[in-house]
């Protein structure tokens, strides 16, 4: 009897932990297949399959979600990426523990256009690839549960098939024109929620401080979901300091829940502010009772106050904070848009230690994963609309964006870190439609504004590239791409001054230039001497193509880490002196896909990130942490670099990035003396030196200081004194190997055997055999087709325990093997 009744317990507590546990988000993300086609229709991914039969094809793939339909196409160097419809399908047991409760599909975000069907009923729709949005599947699931199919066919689950469709478009935005890839599948989590017949649908928490934080006022709002019609529930808020300690409470009888609700209003002194340094949040929670039953959840929220002061800079909490940002784009090596949670995390986390405390994320409203870590990191964000490009369409072009708006600050209105609604980029570009009218966006621009501050008058709105817009929004950014698509680096302040006059508030987002990972020089900035100084420093059309058109170090320069440190370097050292300027930030973080770069050193790359698009880290990530951060840092310039190359005796510049206040540096052992760092000492702060190194193996090493801390950092490589022609021959390598992956070296040679460490040939590997090549990750490192860097290039190879042969092409030079 003892052990009978022990069961039913245990029975028990399962019971209700299920209860409390459905009405959570469960990923959905295994046991799915895919197929990159369309269909004839729905029938064909539901009907009965015989295996060997005609209905067994088209073949399905298996696939986990998150997944991108252009996982690998995005970066094939010899495709255009796919760009149609695609589908996926599952089978789901559905279980719902409620009484009368809802069934949900919650997504997280599906590229482009969505269709969603249980067995052969479409149950939703959405536009859009960038904001969540649920299907309640309740009614399908019941209907289908009486259907002979559902025993017989599917053994008591439920089909679930999913078109997603990323078509070009003209009435969508993005713009195909757009400088990154419109991505198709369901590259977000894809949730199965269990509710109550009554449950909240979104709750709205403003959290606001007066200008000098003494005052908190928080104001909640909630909306429901009421498929039933119940007209009665309770409503119980507590609000949870960043201790977890209750500090307030509110019970409110509710008779109506048909509209958005005012359900608390609460004012408080003495708020523990959130900061950039210091990110507190507080807790909302609530408890929704009504005869459907419990529906529990909370919001995080953070008490701080903002201001973008006119002709000025911008404020926190009533200091001034110099926003130093990057941007961010929702792209990875072998993924695509599908980054899971941890990739997201790590990626934010390297911002953070870069010392980054702002974000635009460009250009589309992204997971909520990334507005959480910038709550709880301490980055503050610049969130908007994906109107990029390609001119104004229509009414349903129009419709769109404006839905896209209203869902994104909705969704994203209680993340204390959002201080910007952005409304658009580069609407100045046209392409897309016969009709380019400037009084017709300017029109449709202030609509959006209008809308935006109606919605949420306490965050601000902005724009970027649109000068003809400029005065609409509440802040501005024009585009300054000093050393890049226009003039040198050292107009960036004048370039900056002369702008700032122009607006009433000024950001400057979007400087920086492409660097092909693993490409060093030894004069950097020789390319300068042909660019025109003192004119516009603003991107042209036509600029970011590599051919045609007047000088410009986007088209003429080497495009190597060298030159594009000193470019930050500089832009870094005067943003120091700027003390009007609310601040910055650097484009991209990350190398990401564009289909309108095929040309690039890794085509169909945009290389102007700081770390690679597999988080490899670039020389310019610590140029960054040298200016940015407070934990003492010291990085030798170079650590990808293996032949540095000049005359016997010469003396060739090392430099080291670091925060510390001095530093010394040796080389072969030997010191060449300790140097303080001074910011404004171009370039490296003064941490540089001239040293004499020997033919043949090199070994630099730095120590340096900050106050009781030591750090240091060490680099070897060779010195090649040979001259070299032209390449005229090739040597491929295994220079390494892991486990069952082996890399490989290709290196280019002059007809005297002397390796051409300028070379920037174009590379191409092949594999044949039982290996595969791991390619089309959009890296240095990663790509079959790829322009050497300093006269070799790698790449990696999986060899399947068996055996191939590794090839080289490049034109005009003999092709090479390696058998592996």
């Amino acid at each position: 009897m003892y052990k009978y009744l022990k069961y039913l317990v245990i029975v028990a507590l399962l019971l209700c932990s299920n209860i409390t546990w459905a009405q959570k988000s469960v990923r959905l993300n295994q046991n799915w297949e895919f197929l990159k086609q369309d269909l004839g229709g729905i029938w064909e991914a539901v009907r009965p399959v015989g295996v060997g039969n005609p209905e067994s094809v088209p073949l399905w793939q298996k696939v986990n979600l998150p997944h991108c339909v252009n996982a690998t196409d995005a970066v094939d160097p010899d495709v255009n990426y796919y760009q149609g419809p695609a589908w996926y399908r599952t089978q789901l047991l559905v279980a719902n523990p409620y009484k009368n409760g809802r069934t949900i599909l919650h997504f997280e975000g599906a590229g482009q256009k969505t269709d969603m069907y249980i067995h052969t009923t479409k149950v939703a729709s959405h536009v859009g690839g960038y904001d969540e949005w649920t299907a309640d599947i309740t009614d399908a699931v019941a209907a289908f549960k009486k259907s002979e199919a559902y025993q017989k066919q599917f053994k008591g689950k439920i089909p679930v098939s999913i078109r997603t469709d990323n078509s070009r478009d003209l009435e969508m935005i993005p713009s195909d024109l757009s400088d990154f890839n419109v991505y198709g599948g369901i590259y977000r989590y894809l949730n199965l929620v269990y509710t109550p017949a009554l449950y909240v649908d979104k709750m709205f928490v403003k959290a606001e401080t007066d200008a000098q934080g003494k005052v908190a006022k928080l104001n909640v709002k909630g909306r429901f979901y009421n498929p039933t019609g119940l007209s009665d529930a309770t409503v119980q808020l507590k609000l949870l300091n960043p201790l977890g300690k209750v500090i307030a409470k509110q019970v409110k009888k509710l008779t109506s829940l048909d509209s958005d609700l005012d359900l608390w209003t609460f004012q408080f002194n003495k708020p523990q502010l959130w900061t950039v340094d210091n990110p507190l949040q507080y807790t909302l929670s609530y408890e929704i009772t009504s005869s459907a039953g419990t529906y529990q959840g909370e919001e995080k929220v953070g008490f701080r106050h903002i201001n973008f002061v006119e002709k000025g800079p911008f404020h926190l909490n009533g200091k001034r904070l110099l926003l130093r940002g990057t941007h961010r784009h929702e792209d990875h090596a072998g993924v695509a848009a599908a980054m899971t949670e941890d990739m997201i995390r790590t990626e934010m986390q390297m911002m953070k230690d870069m010392g980054v405390n702002f974000i635009r994320l460009g250009h589309y409203q992204q997971s909520k994963i990334v507005l959480n870590l910038c709550d709880s990191l301490g980055i503050l964000v610049w969130e908007e609309i994906p109107w990029c490009r390609g001119g104004l369409g229509g009414d349903v072009y129009k419709q769109q964006a404006r839905t896209m708006l209203k869902n994104m600050i909705e969704q994203h209105y209680n993340h204390p870190s959002i201080i910007i609604w952005g409304l658009g980029n580069e609407n100045d570009w046209p392409g897309d439609f016969p009709e380019f009218d400037k009084e017709k966006i300017r029109t449709f621009m202030k609509e959006l504004n209008n809308i935006s501050h109606e919605m949420d008058a306490s965050r601000y709105t902005a724009i970027r590239r649109c000068d003809f817009c400029a005065d609409i929004v509440d802040v501005y950014s024009p585009s300054i791409w000093a050393g890049w698509y226009r003039g040198v680096y050292t107009d960036y302040k004048k370039a900056s001054e002369d702008e700032f006059a122009k607006v009433k508030r000024f950001l400057h987002v979007e400087w920086g230039g492409d660097s092909h990972a693993g490409r060093h020089s030894e004069n950097p900035d020789k390319a300068l001497s042909k660019i025109k100084t003192g004119g516009k420093a603003d991107e042209r059309a036509g600029d970011a193509s590599l051919y045609g058109g007047g000088a410009r170090i986007s088209k003429d320069g080497d495009w190597s880490e060298s030159y594009i440190t000193n470019l930050i370097d500089w832009h870094l050292k005067e943003q120091e002196n700027m003390p009007w300027l609310s601040g910055t930030a650097y484009w991209p973080f990350k190398d990401f896909s564009t289909p309108v770069r095929p040309e690039n050193p890794v085509p169909y790359m945009n290389q102007k990130g700081v770390v690679e698009r597999d988080f490899t880290k670039k020389e310019s990530y610590y140029v960054f942490q040298s200016y940015w951060i407070q934990k003492p840092m010291a990085h030798i310039y170079g650590h990808s670099w293996p032949v540095r190359w000049g005359d016997e005796g010469e003396e060739k510049m090392v430099k080291v990035y670091s925060n510390c206040n001095e530093a010394e540096i040796f080389l072969n052992g030997k010191s060449f003396g300790i140097k303080k760092r001074n910011s404004q000492d171009f370039p490296a702060a003064g941490l540089r030196w001239n040293l004499p190194f020997i033919k043949g193996e090199n070994t630099v090493k730095v120590i340096a200081k900050k106050g009781n801390v030591t750090v240091t950092d060490e680099i070897k490589f060779n010195y090649q004194t040979e001259k070299w022609s032209k390449p005229a021959k090739m040597t491929l390598t295994k220079i390494s190997q892991q486990d069952d992956v082996a890399t490989l070296e290709v290196k280019l040679f002059d007809s005297n055997s002397v390796q051409c460490l300028d070379a920037m040939n174009w590379i191409n590997f092949g594999l044949t055999g039982d290996g595969k090549l791991l390619d089309n990750l959009g890296t240095s490192s990663g790509a079959r087709k790829v322009q050497a860097y300093n006269g070799r290039a790698t790449i990696k190879v999986k060899l399947n325990k068996g055996k191939s042969i590794a090839s080289v092409v490049s034109d005009g030079i003999p092709t090479v093997f390696q058998e592996l």
